[in-house]
């Protein structure tokens, strides 16, 4: 069993004793020290939270102490059932109510689930945020209401489709063109809220023939819900028959979104964001940002512009708040995450096939093609095991010191800028291990990369 507390929220397995797993006596303690923290902070005077999920099997149990508590703290909470982590973070400012609640575990397995925690701009909780509501919960710091300050529940399942008008009303979405192209269109929606979102999204942008894969929302996982090329082999089965144009596939939340070719090829979840952001900057000149660990070919399509990229710690919250310190118009993660502001500041899969499908159509492109027009990088991922004696933080110094030579970053671990190449190492929030992930322009100079760092830091060690 495993409960994690981290200022992103609170995610666990499903079962075991209290403090071991999410189980209902976690969900109602976590629950009410978010409400106890909303109710002091929040400047709306709705008095609603909303409360949407994922299909995970454990979806409905937590769904229910969820809002119980929140009722027992005295909000009202609207329940906008089987919802996209976007969808989500849309109805919250949609209704003007003080904050919401997402549960998903993301991309984690069908045994796990989350409670992920949004102010009132439907935005993340950041780090302050979040670490004064784990010290509420730790503290037990919370008091319920009275009889008649008891909360309601409003129940509205509209949503999902409020969300795919919003996208259909972007600017740079046109509907005309992506009809006129007649794509055909296969999907991988992991058996959760995808196959309720996607097949709806599609249909409203005019596309006649969808191929349905894992469409059914019932949370049993065909496969690892990451969208890893590893885990795609049905959909890159079907792409290689040479039966759709474009392949899209999501995770059980859909805030990422990874891509496959016509030819079955990945298109690279790195690139997701790449592709979006050069039809982006096409017709709307500004900055971009991405996090540290994300691919520096963003960076490159970003100068081909002659504007400005920026990096920022990894963590959607943070590279939400770098976006606006420099008023990015595109941004977002190298998992696959589409941030655009003219939507709002949130990874969002919708928003990113919407664009996507709208480029494709006026590029008169194969996806294989466009794919093509990027400059090739290759990312490595290692890690490194910790054990309580490695004390992380004067081994990233040594290692920031070995390599100062170069253009170095230490504002999330330590990230080694050479001309050709990088490397990041950090400390993982939620495993005993220092990630480290190295790109360059093949896999074999990124393999080296990583390999070369992860000597220097078993050297280190072993002193």
């Amino acid at each position: 069993m495993s409960l994690i507390k981290s200022i992103s929220g609170i995610r666990g397995t499903i079962g075991g004793r209290a403090g071991e797993g999410l189980n209902p006596l976690d969900i109602v303690k976590f629950t009410a020290a978010y409400a106890t923290f909303i109710r002091k902070t929040t400047s709306v005077k709705t008095n609603k939270i909303v409360v949407g999920r994922d299909a995970r099997i454990s979806g409905e149990m937590v769904k229910h102490t969820v809002t119980g508590t929140l009722m027992g703290m005295g909000f009202d909470v609207v329940d906008i059932g089987l919802a996209t982590t976007p969808t989500t973070e849309l109805a919250v400012t949609m209704e003007n109510a003080c904050g919401g609640i997402i549960l998903t575990a993301s991309h984690n397995p069908k045994q796990w689930n989350a409670l992920k925690l949004l102010n009132e701009k439907g935005e993340f909780l950041n780090a302050v945020e979040g670490n004064e509501v784990l010290q509420i919960a730790a503290n037990e710091d919370f008091s319920f209401a009275e009889v008649d300050q008891l909360g309601k529940v409003i129940e509205n399942h509209s949503y999902t489709q409020k969300h795919i008008e919003s996208v259909l009303a972007l600017d740079l979405v046109d509907v005309a063109a992506i009809k006129a192209a007649n794509f055909s269109v296969a999907i991988d929606c992991v058996n959760s809220v995808g196959g309720i979102a996607i097949p709806a999204l599609l249909e409203a942008l005019g596309v006649k023939e969808i191929k349905k894969l894992n469409c059914e929302p019932n949370g049993h996982f065909a496969h690892n819900p990451e969208p890893l090329p590893e885990n795609l082999t049905e959909i890159a089965s079907v792409m290689k028959e040479g039966k759709a144009d474009v392949g899209f596939v999501v995770d059980p939340d859909v805030d990422r979104l990874a891509l496959i070719c016509e030819n079955g090829n990945m298109f690279g979840e790195e690139y997701t964001l790449v592709a979006v952001a050069d039809y982006i900057l096409q017709h709307t000149p500004g900055n971009t940002v991405s996090n540290l660990s994300s691919s520096r070919a963003l960076r490159d399509i970003t100068r081909s512009y002659g504007q400005q990229y920026n990096a920022a710690a990894v963590g959607e919250v943070n590279v939400v708040a770098k976006m606006k310190e420099t008023n990015a118009v595109i941004g977002g993660e190298g998992n696959g995450g589409v941030i655009y502001p003219a939507s709002h500041y949130g990874r969002d899969a919708l928003v990113g096939i919407a664009l996507f499908l709208t480029y494709l159509a006026k590029s008169g492109k194969k996806v294989s093609e466009l794919r093509a027009s990027y400059p090739p990088y290759s990312i490595a991922k290692q890690k490194v095991q910790l054990t309580s004696d490695i004390d992380v933080d004067a081994l990233l110094t040594a290692v920031k010191e070995k390599y100062i030579q170069y253009d170095v970053t230490d504002i999330d671990g330590v990230k080694i800028d050479f001309p050709d190449r990088w490397v990041h190492l950090r400390k993982s929030n939620t495993e005993p291990i220092i990630r480290v992930y190295a790109e360059a322009s093949t896999s074999e100079l990124a393999e080296k990369t990583a390999a070369g760092v992860m000597d220097v830091i078993a050297q280190m060690v072993a002193k």
